[in-house]
């Protein structure tokens, strides 16, 4: 049973990736503390801004299997379509139920435009920006290569 746990903590398809969602999702919590002066903890775990963490994982994890099994081999292909799913995801679908949850929250906090009583906001930072999701993907680039 030790001997799985210790190739887990040494895998390094799994580290590399995970270090790099933690710190890119920590350096998220360091800027909107100096641009806002709030400390903001939720950010660690929250999606949306710059640079997209779940492009840089995805990245990383293909960079790294290329290097490994090359960049014809099938389980390139296969991490490399995983990461074009999530990319288009990131900018596209959850970038737009971001826009549509702040036309909601607007429509809601509105006085006489809506009836309706909210518990709480929706979130409206989900998505990315295609410059955000392509900045994640050259750290993840960079970071699988370095490893």
């Amino acid at each position: 049973m030790n001997e799985y746990f210790a190739q887990l903590f040494t895998n390094k398809y799994l580290i590399v990736p995970i270090l790099t969602w933690f710190f890119i999702q920590t350096f998220k919590v360091i800027w909107d503390l100096v641009t806002t002066k709030k400390f903001n903890f939720k950010r660690i775990l929250g999606a949306g801004g710059m640079p997209s963490s779940h492009t840089a994982v995805v990245m990383s994890l293909s960079t790294l299997i290329g290097k490994e099994y090359g960049f014809n081999s099938p389980i390139f292909a296969l991490s490399m379509v995983f990461a074009f799913v999530v990319m288009y995801d990131a900018a596209g679908v959850r970038r737009a139920a971001g826009k549509q949850a702040t036309l909601l929250n607007k429509i809601v906090e509105t006085p006489g435009l809506s009836d309706l009583e909210v518990q709480e906001r929706l979130v409206e930072v989900l998505g990315h920006t295609p410059t955000q999701v392509i900045v994640g993907a050259i750290i993840g680039i960079i970071v699988g290569a370095i490893f």
